[in-house]
């Protein structure tokens, strides 16, 4: 697709400190390594205020400080509960490290098949610091999708 996978990193924050410009001004331009456009206008705008957030995943250290300098949350991948505290224990060191309030740094947890399925894995993982969770559904089909979130509901709501 045109990446320079060497440099994928900063292509990465390059393009999102780009869409972050494009989201919130009315009229923008942005002079970075990789994308570099004069004055421009584009809408329409995002719902989300200041934009939407903007997840990075990753359980490496250097993962955890992109997402304080750029980032606005971390999406770990298929981690267990006590990933996710130590990881948000990383990124509420780092941010302190950084001057950026821990709070601003949201943690969305992407659940693979089968997990994340009933209310104690749902409260285990807000205890952790999450604030989303996404939940793998295993039915492709939409009826077989909509009991699967049916059943789901029932464990994590009732």
């Amino acid at each position: 697709m045109g990446g320079d996978f060497p440099h994928r990193w900063t292509q990465t924050k390059d393009s999102i400190l780009a869409m972050k410009e494009l989201w919130t001004k009315d009229e923008a331009e942005y002079h970075g390594t990789h994308y570099d456009f004069p004055a421009v206008r584009s809408f329409p705008k995002p719902v989300q205020k200041p934009h939407p957030p903007v997840f990075l995943g990753g359980k490496a250290l250097n993962a955890f400080k992109r997402v304080v300098e750029w980032g606005d949350g971390w999406m770990p991948n298929h981690a267990s509960v006590e990933e996710i505290r130590q990881g948000r224990e990383t990124l509420n060191r780092l941010a302190k490290e950084a001057c950026r309030d821990p709070s601003t740094i949201q943690v969305m947890a992407f659940g693979m098949s089968g997990q994340y399925r009933d209310r104690e894995a749902i409260k285990d993982l807000e205890q952790a610091g999450v604030g989303r969770v996404t939940i793998w559904l295993d039915d492709t089909e939409k009826s077989g999708a909509l009991r699967e979130i049916e059943e789901i509901a029932r464990q994590v709501l009732d």
